[in-house]
């Protein structure tokens, strides 16, 4: 940033001698031109303050494309820049470049590192593959849904499909849309999928089991409805003891999962808490004869529930309901946290509060892509004598629990570098073939296009003021 009473300290005087000149100065956003020329020398000089693309300086695209590739937002840069009175060009600028050039480079950039994946995935006989949607508003009135497919091995975003509700029917349909985009792309390009892991979406445990795709549930998702439940219930008369319980079930439907080889026996496990809560340890089933811990005798005893009291009831009538069958479909081995991870991630990016177009959309989940991608497995951060570092943090689900997770190092956006290069070394100089790519992309029309648009005037018009009207 330079002040502009600094720069003409430079252009008042004549350098050949050195009397008072006349200077013009030209602002286009970010570029000052000044044009110098001495009355008394004839001296003449022109300055640019940075270089300019054909008609375009070249500051303007480059402040353009960092405030896209980082997920910022144009509002918000244009407001610190009013507060201290900076030189920028219009939001229609930004659009134009975005436009032009800045999304069809996120939009090769992403098919490439894309193509790369699958390349990676069609070697691997044994494809391990995590699916959630996230809506840009919560409820069933969303407009965008995009569905992410993560490859839970090398954990890595391979594929994003950005659904738009009056596309499908409606919000509910969306992640079924999603879904059966993603396996039929990777089927496309040779991927042999051996299962996948997602949440307990009625649709989309049909549409797996109509193609034969074996379906593992994220265990995070039901143990927070089982945790939610279980609280509501050690709230009622008579069943206070199961808050010593809580913790230790949802220890259980983890442990369940990760020590079982086959479906009935995650319900064997599952089931044989009710024996473990009334300190009964040993079991009628084969399949989970005795609990595997040390038995110890207990210095408390009250917290052993009995059998035929309302506690005891209610907590064998919520573990052997309709769950029970999910609980043989838990996955054993993958969960899905890293896509809610990733999910965190895209706020950066495409916050719920702002309304994108629906290729915006699109471009702002490939970069949020791009950077889980390169920045999800960074190493922990070490002090300089080589110990771990570790954040305290107390998690709102917890209560008030402080909780301890390691520091990982800074991250980095080499991402950013490189598409900066390809917009000005490639895109800038030839962008037909890279907006060609961008115009195949589908676009679904908006949502009030279904509407008969109405005259201006008229509506105008019929405006009152719900504080003006009459009397009722």
């Amino acid at each position: 940033m330079v002040y502009e009473n600094c720069i003409m300290e430079l252009f008042n005087a004549c350098p050949v001698c050195t009397r008072a000149c006349d200077v013009k100065t030209q602002r286009l956003g970010t570029f000052l031109s000044l044009k110098q020329w001495c009355p008394h020398c004839t001296f003449t000089r022109h300055w640019n303050s940075q270089p300019v693309l054909g008609s375009t300086p070249a500051g303007n695209l480059h402040l353009s494309a960092a405030v896209y590739l980082s997920g910022a937002s144009f509002i918000k840069i244009e407001k610190v820049f009013k507060a201290m009175k900076l030189q920028l060009f219009w939001y229609e600028t930004f659009r134009r470049h975005a436009r032009s050039f800045i999304e069809p480079a996120v939009i090769h950039h992403w098919k490439v590192k894309q193509d790369v994946n699958l390349q990676r995935l069609c070697h691997e006989e044994k494809v391990i593959l995590g699916g959630d949607m996230r809506a840009d508003s919560p409820g069933h009135s969303a407009k965008y849904g995009s569905y992410t497919t993560m490859d839970l091995q090398c954990n890595t975003i391979v594929d994003i499909q950005l659904v738009q509700c009056n596309k499908v029917g409606g919000s509910y349909h969306m992640e079924k849309e999603g879904l059966t985009r993603s396996p039929a792309l990777l089927e496309s390009r040779g991927v042999k999928l051996d299962c996948i892991v997602t949440d307990r979406h009625p649709q989309v445990q049909k549409f797996l089991r109509e193609r034969n795709i074996t379906h593992y549930y994220d265990v995070w998702h039901m143990a927070k409805g089982i945790s939610k439940k279980l609280e509501a219930i050690s709230k009622q008369k008579d069943c206070e003891k199961l808050k010593k319980w809580m913790k230790s079930i949802n220890n259980h439907i983890y442990w369940t999962a990760a020590s079982s080889t086959s479906g009935p026996e995650r319900i064997t496990k599952w089931t044989a808490i009710l024996n473990h809560v009334r300190d009964v340890h040993t079991h009628e089933d084969p399949l989970y004869p005795k609990c595997e811990h040390v038995i110890r005798k207990t210095t408390d005893k009250i917290k052993w529930l009995q059998a035929a009291t309302p506690a005891f009831y209610k907590l064998e009538k919520l573990l052997n309901n309709k769950t029970m069958k999910d609980v043989a479909k838990l996955s054993p081995h993958y969960q899905t946290s890293s896509l809610e991870a990733f999910h965190a991630i895209i706020l950066r990016f495409a916050p719920k509060n702002v309304v994108f177009p629906f290729i915006g959309m699109l471009c702002r989940l490939y970069l949020a892509a791009m950077h889980y991608n390169e920045n999800a497995d960074r190493p922990q951060a070490k002090t300089q004598e080589g110990e771990s570092l570790f954040k305290i943090y107390f998690p709102k689900a917890r209560k008030g629990e402080c909780k301890a997770k390691p520091q990982k190092t800074q991250p980095t956006f080499g991402y950013v570098a490189y598409m900066m290069d390809l917009i000005f070394e490639e895109v800038f100089v030839d962008p037909t073939p890279y907006t060609a790519a961008l115009l195949a992309i589908p676009v679904p029309e908006d949502l009030s296009a279904q509407y008969e648009k109405p005259d201006k005037e008229e509506v105008i018009a019929s405006f009152v003021s719900r504080f003006k009207r009459g009397a009722v």
